[in-house]
């Protein structure tokens, strides 16, 4: 077989958009604590620039990965959840608020383990929200590994708790950490999400008028102060699902950016991203309160909030576990959600002030780093077991017949899922 045939035969797995993500990632740590790492801190602070009339947008090579490319990664997340909700795994109400309570748990316990370990420094304890935030793109590349495994509920599942987690994480920065938000640009952004609501209520199905107002949209909320990011996930919403394949803005659109997001944009993000300066990492540094909180904030805080908020809301009646999967696979997300990395990153740049010197900030993308890492490892191995327990690859397409399943088919469902 040849180079090519063997490449594109790779490409076509579903493993692979986990591979090329953890590859890009593993290469950048490597260069960063290299001879290489004065080439790629100059790789990402290339200056770009875009000039149209009076509008002006200038970022170095990072803002413009985490800001522009990624809100294409967003918008494909967000076109996902939508089809989801319509139609797929979320479209009731229980299974829909599912997880929505299990990211607030998943944010709320690691900031107070957080606040467990600092609550005595003032200064420690301005970076409470570190621990609370999920990185999507690291905790899918890591789901990704398992390729046709992952019963597609548990895929949207987390897409929607990441989601959410992420929103989350922006709102808690636009709040407590951003004091220079544009009103005007603030504006302007929900004129543009009114626009496309009213669209998307008057069935207009041109996916070229959603994306010209979705541009404006991004520019809007970038020029606001507020992450980018989230202008990809508000297109996404209103974005028409429409009726059928050939007259679905949302299926066309999500089928046209789905391998640019997993074979280009996701890979350059990972490159960008990972490349964590490990010097000083020492015992003495990593058991200080600050890094134990963050660290044990992702590894422990997440499964416990997120696992324990799906169980709760379970038990009580007010959310329903998804089909197909059961509190083993929850319990594995869950550790997977402990992946902060590079939006725990961003809020610890943001969180403290820039009078204390880099040193907080240094010990704090260590901790994450170490914490994210740990999680993913655990994570893996725990769907790993998961899956070889429960496989699910060949009901996960279509749900099953009830009506002709024996009986004993349809106490192992039951079992599978509780």
């Amino acid at each position: 077989m040849s180079v090519t045939k063997k490449l594109k035969a790779f490409f076509q797995q579903d493993t692979a958009p986990g591979i090329v993500l953890i590859f890009t990632a593993f290469a950048a740590l490597v260069v960063a604590n290299s001879s290489l790492a004065g080439h790629y801190l100059h790789f990402l602070e290339l200056p770009v620039q875009f000039r149209i009339g009076a509008l002006d947008i200038e970022k170095n090579m990072l803002l413009l990965i985490n800001d522009g490319l990624m809100a294409i990664f967003f918008l494909l997340i967000g076109l996902e959840v939508k089809r989801e909700l319509v139609e797929g795994s979320l479209k009731t109400k229980k299974q829909a608020i599912f997880p929505v309570v299990a990211a607030i748990g998943g944010m709320v316990v690691p900031v107070l383990i957080f606040t467990v370990f600092n609550h005595g420094d003032s200064i420690a304890m301005t970076g409470w929200a570190i621990p609370s935030a999920t990185d999507i793109a690291f905790t899918l590349g890591v789901l990704a590994l398992f390729g046709k495994r992952v019963p597609v509920c548990l895929k949207i599942f987390l897409l929607a708790l990441a989601v959410i987690d992420d929103l989350g994480a922006v709102l808690i920065i636009a709040l407590f950490f951003s004091s220079d938000l544009s009103i005007t640009a603030l504006v302007v952004a929900a004129a543009a999400c009114l626009i496309l609501y009213y669209m998307n209520k008057h069935e207009v199905h041109r996916l070229t008028a959603y994306l010209l107002v979705g541009a404006i949209l991004w520019i809007a909320v970038l020029k606001s102060g507020v992450h980018a990011t989230v202008a990809g996930v508000i297109l996404g919403f209103l974005i028409p699902l429409g009726t059928t394949d050939k007259r679905s803005p949302l299926r066309n659109l999500e089928h046209g950016i789905s391998p640019w997001s997993n074979f280009l944009i996701l890979p350059l993000f990972a490159f960008a991203n990972s490349g964590v300066p490990l010097g000083g990492l020492d015992a003495g540094t990593l058991l200080q309160p600050l890094p134990l909180g963050i660290a044990l904030g992702l590894i422990i805080g997440k499964p416990i909030g997120v696992t324990g908020a799906c169980w709760l809301s379970h038990k009580l009646g007010i959310a329903k576990l998804p089909d197909e999967i059961n509190f083993g696979h929850i319990l594995g997300a869950s550790i997977l959600c402990g992946i902060g990395f590079t939006m725990s990153i961003f809020i610890a740049t943001l969180a403290f002030p820039s009078n204390v010197g880099p040193e907080l900030i240094n010990t704090s993308r260590i901790a994450i780093f170490i914490g994210s890492f740990a999680s993913a490892i655990i994570g893996y191995m725990v769907l790993k077991y998961v899956f070889e327990r429960y496989p699910t690859e060949v009901k996960r397409h279509k749900k099953p017949d009830v009506d002709n399943q024996t009986e004993s088919e349809k106490v192992a469902e039951a079992n599978a899922t509780n």
